[in-house]
């Protein structure tokens, strides 16, 4: 037994879903650091939401980092088949994103907090960001409920108890500008 612990329970178990969580949650998470990063480069930004920001990306930068060393240890691709990563650049007009990439941000709102200053700004990162964390709960669910690896499993717990709290936060500061 000279292999760790985590790396052994890694390669143990996992299945499909493991795989589709991590490869769906990366770009969820990818885009929620590149929000964040918008939002910190504004000036007139509540100090509330800048803290918000500064901890959903250190939180979910190492997440992704978990999530990566995961689908190597699996041997899977960092991205799934069938999956646009990008939402909506070669989606079809008027097509949804695939359910597993749920409050994914589309390149138009994108621009819309990348143009936003101020209060509109903070008000527009946390709108977002509640629809962004809604669809990260609800793929971390499916990971609960479908998923076999014992650290996926844990992740997606974790991101439910993280993410719901911070939903709470974000829609405390939109109620009480």
């Amino acid at each position: 037994p000279s292999a760790s612990p985590s790396a052994a329970s890694s390669d143990a178990t996992h299945n499909d879903a493991d795989v589709t969580f991590a490869q769906g949650m990366i770009p969820h998470h990818q885009q929620a650091i590149e929000m964040s990063d918008m939002l910190l480069g504004k000036q007139s930004i509540d100090p509330e939401v800048i803290s918000l920001a500064d901890e959903i990306k250190n939180a979910q930068g190492p997440e992704i980092e978990q999530m990566q060393s995961w689908l190597e240890q699996w041997g899977a691709p960092l991205e799934g088949q069938g999956h646009n990563m990008d939402m909506g650049t070669s989606m079809a007009p008027g097509s949804s994103p695939m359910p597993s990439m749920m409050g994914m941000m589309s390149p138009e709102q994108m621009q819309q907090l990348r143009d936003a200053q101020g209060a509109e700004a903070s008000r527009l990162f946390l709108t977002q960001m509640i629809e962004h964390h809604r669809g990260a709960i609800a793929m971390a669910k499916t990971e609960i409920q479908d998923g076999q690896s014992p650290e996926a499993i844990a992740l997606a717990r974790q991101i439910v108890t993280d993410q719901e709290s911070e939903i709470a936060r974000m829609q405390q500061l939109l109620n009480n500008p």
